[in-house]
């Protein structure tokens, strides 16, 4: 039997409320490819946690290396808003050129910043996040518009380090530290620089992605990872002697001729996934790379860079959270690694850190979003 309810015009159902799309605009900066690595993870975990999230990111990383990492939907704006620095190799900055490059970029600042605020104003993004340009920022302030910066470092205290000396700088770094100081907050990822200057910084873990171990079909022997970061740093892999049972896995673009080298697109796999199979890394200090393979359990082997102030607070926490050697640069250049292997090999397995940053990250972008 059907029981037929009489409807009265005040019993009518309300009808459901239209959700409101959150706009989110990222600008990600592509020195390198550890910016991307912090901040992919975090946009990850916000849309599973905010399900009427628009995104539009704008960066020079490539498409594929974005969409490789960034696992749902947005629409890629190709260009950049800074440049970091002028880098020679992974390792080493050309400081003239970036010198020459930071007086460019601010001559005619206020009218950077007023061209910036027009292209904003026509987005119309509920909130502006950085990975770490600070121009987006300075426009932001300029409309009123909710900002923020995502990172391990900041322009403002490296330019301050390599060029806070000049007669010519003082401006400039007044604008920069100005930008930063504009955003909401400033969430500054473990590990991560001091930041001293900036009043609006909260300190947040460990961002990292995981990935899954797989098998890469290399019996009986030792794989490791040569990977110097998104910076071009070819290394000289094909004079290097031979190591019994290692194969190195470098990057298809330097069409290595050494007979125990791979492709490590060959694979298939994401950098991630094959950072988890494989026995090592071998690397220089930057973020992604560090943080991905401590949390993941893979042992690290590094260079130093040359005067990059960001990389103590790398190293202080790496020695504490992964298996890590240093080698020098000369060691590096003659691949003469097999004692370098051997240390490592006998060094105790660390506790893996926990990526706890990347929720807290999201969930503190997501409020800005809805305030």
């Amino acid at each position: 039997m059907i029981n037929k309810v009489k409807m009265t015009p005040g019993s009518l159902p309300t009808p459901l409320r239209k959700t409101r799309i959150l706009h989110l605009f990222i600008d990600i900066s592509s020195h390198g490819l550890g910016h991307l690595a912090i901040t992919a993870p975090v946009l990850n975990a916000l849309a599973k946690i905010t399900p009427n999230l628009r995104l539009t990111v704008r960066s020079k990383v490539p498409a594929a290396k974005l969409r490789q990492r960034i696992h749902v939907d947005f629409a890629l704006i190709e260009a950049a808003s800074d440049f970091g620095y002028v880098m020679i190799d992974a390792t080493r900055i050309d400081l003239a050129a970036s010198a020459a490059a930071y007086r460019q970029a601010h001559a005619g600042w206020p009218a950077r910043i007023s061209e910036e605020a027009g292209f904003l104003s026509a987005l119309k993004p509920d909130l502006v996040l950085t990975n770490v340009s600070y121009l987006p920022l300075a426009a932001a302030a300029q409309l009123d518009m909710r900002s923020m910066s995502l990172c391990s470092l900041n322009w403002a205290d490296l330019f301050k380090h390599f060029f806070g000396n000049e007669v010519w700088a003082g401006k400039i770094h007044a604008e920069i530290l100005s930008a930063y100081r504009s955003a909401d907050k400033f969430l500054c990822v473990t590990p991560g620089m001091a930041m001293p200057e900036l009043a609006n910084r909260h300190q947040i873990g460990p961002i990292a992605a995981h990935g899954q171990k797989r098998e890469l079909g290399l019996v009986g022997q030792k794989a490791i990872l040569v990977a110097m970061g998104g910076i071009a740093h070819r290394l000289p892999v094909e004079n290097w002697p031979r190591l019994p049972e290692i194969r190195w896995l470098v990057p298809a673009e330097w069409n290595c001729r050494h007979p125990d080298a791979l492709a490590l697109e060959s694979f298939g796999l994401s950098f991630t996934d094959l950072l988890c199979s494989v026995d090592a890394v071998l690397t220089k200090p930057g973020y992604g790379t560090f943080t991905e393979a401590a949390c993941n359990g893979t042992p690290i082997i590094y260079q130093r860079r040359e005067d990059w102030p960001e990389q103590d607070c790398l190293i202080e926490w790496l020695a504490a959270n992964a298996t890590a050697i240093e080698i020098d640069s000369q060691t590096l250049q003659s691949g003469q690694l097999e004692a370098t292997l051997a240390n490592l090999a006998r060094l105790p397995p660390q506790p893996l850190p926990a990526a706890d940053g990347i929720a807290i990250a999201a969930r503190m972008i997501k409020a800005a979003l809805l305030a």
